[in-house]
């Protein structure tokens, strides 16, 4: 029963994933959606039960939510960040760039 509901939450989160995202659009929902994909599958996973599966996927929504808020991509790679424009280097570090570079 938990793998059916795990094949059909996940069905589901690939239906309502977007293609591609504007620049200027908040990843926020994104987030939300991929952290409470996972958090279901952990959850239930963990436990076993319906039940973890539900709190696991409001923890990670709330959590995906949060970590996708707060770097907004632009184009070429670069990101929007508490007012300043970075980017993210090979190393996996991101580096403040030109603020013009965002736009």
């Amino acid at each position: 029963m938990i793998r059916i509901v795990t094949i059909l939450a996940l069905l589901a989160l690939v239906a309502v994933m977007p293609m591609r995202q504007a620049s200027a659009q908040n990843n926020t929902v994104g987030g939300a959606i991929i952290g409470g994909g996972i958090g279901v599958i952990i959850g239930g996973a963990a436990t076993g039960k319906a039940g973890g599966a539900i709190a696991g996927g409001i923890i990670g929504a709330a959590a995906g939510a949060a970590l996708g808020s707060q770097m907004e991509p632009r184009r070429r790679g670069y990101y929007w960040y508490q007012g300043r424009c970075w980017v993210r280097r090979g190393n996996g570090n991101y580096y403040r760039v030109n603020r013009n570079r965002c736009y």
